[in-house]
């Protein structure tokens, strides 16, 4: 018997459990995934940073927790650690709300377990109950102990193969569902032990951590200031090129510069005023046009007329 007939004997209810037997194998595979890398990473990170602390090097303590913020245990130890210089009370809150963020990320896939782990056995069920209806509403009194009753006795067999499914995909979604919810509570465990000992570490040697990552401070200050500063400065032309859309007809003063520098590139005569036609424009004397200033014709000079 192979997967087709298998779903051909199942019936519909073969289709919803397929769904949730693939959801189900999707979140054990990405959960696996996250505590592999959880537990073979968690360790080192730890030793790093409680050990720099320890030694009283409060700057490699940030610095190594800092780098291992893509682990649960590394956010979970840099969370007071990035704050000011905080006073033992605010750093010991600090410690205890990034745990509750950390503990409750690292439960995310179960309420997917929890649904296909209560819905599959009841579809199963559902399943076979159709099945049941449909072979037992053909057979009649007369039919029992001949040949239909062997072929209802075969549809009873095959409507449990619903019931088989469903309990198949409950019973791995437990499973793993059980296994991840232990570690949960390893975790928890873990984050405790950590989180006490670097308060306590921190506490002896309030003085000397200030003093230590207040530099780091005031350098990671300097840089995102610069950084913001560099992001204005290439974010201003797109700006510009913004407005120049929004008012098309109103050219900016760059353009317009632009503009002016071309034309006198072109034309360099033009950038001279022209003369005005007015002549005090340009402080000369306007000529006469009086009759004295031009030679009077003759009497004897004979006229152009004749």
């Amino acid at each position: 018997m192979n997967i087709q007939d298998i779903f051909d004997k199942g019936g519909p209810v073969m289709w919803p459990l397929l769904v949730l037997s693939i959801l189900s194998v999707s979140t054990i595979i990405e959960r696996l995934v996250f505590w592999i890398s959880t537990l073979t990473k968690e360790q080192q990170i730890i030793s790093q940073v409680i050990e720099s602390a320890r030694r009283g090097l409060w700057g490699d303590a940030y610095r190594g927790a800092k780098q291992a913020g893509d682990q649960p245990m590394g956010r979970f130890l840099f969370a007071p650690l990035r704050l000011n210089t905080p006073d033992p009370e605010l750093f010991s809150l600090a410690l205890e709300a990034a745990a509750d963020d950390e503990l409750a990320s690292m439960r995310r896939g179960d309420k997917i377990l929890e649904a296909v782990i209560a819905l599959a056995p009841m579809l199963g069920l559902l399943g076979t109950v159709v099945g049941l209806i449909n072979s037992l509403g053909s057979i009649q009194l007369g039919d029992i102990g001949t040949s239909s009753a062997s072929d209802v006795s075969l549809g009873i067999g095959e409507a449990l193969i619903s019931t088989a499914t469903g309990l198949v995909v409950a019973l791995i979604s437990l499973t793993f569902y059980r296994l991840f919810q232990g570690l949960s509570f390893g975790q928890v465990k873990a984050f405790r032990k950590a989180g006490n000992e670097l308060e306590v570490l921190y506490r002896q040697n309030w003085p000397q951590v200030k003093s230590q990552l207040e530099p780091i401070y005031e350098s990671e200050r300097a840089a995102a200031a610069q950084r913001a500063a560099e992001e204005a400065a290439a974010a201003q032309p797109l700006i510009q090129f913004s407005d120049d859309l929004e008012n098309p007809e109103a050219p900016s003063a760059a353009s317009i510069g632009i503009y002016e520098n071309n034309s006198m590139a072109e034309n360099p005569l033009s950038s001279e005023p022209e003369a005005s036609l007015d002549p005090t424009f340009n402080n000369e004397e306007p000529i006469s046009s009086s009759s004295d200033d031009f030679p009077s014709r003759s009497e004897g000079e004979p006229s152009d007329r004749n």
